[in-house]
């Protein structure tokens, strides 16, 4: 069973840090797991991807919604 795990992110809009929750991307899994989530701050849109690299660490990117 596959545990969430809690990051924190800087909103690209405002700049604020925020906490998110994640869900391990699948070690079979090819593509990159994307999803939307609005800033507690600002409330606008944040784009949140997620992979794995070679070594297993998850690596989140964030962006504006329309990037």
């Amino acid at each position: 069973m596959a545990f969430l795990e809690e990051r924190s992110i800087d909103c690209p809009y405002c700049g604020e840090s925020i906490d998110i929750l994640l869900e391990p991307v699948e070690a079979d899994q090819d593509d990159a797991t994307h999803y939307i989530e609005d800033c507690q701050v600002c409330c606008r849109p944040i784009q949140i991807k997620i992979t794995t690299d070679f070594s297993g660490e998850t690596c989140v990117n964030v962006s504006h919604e329309n990037e």
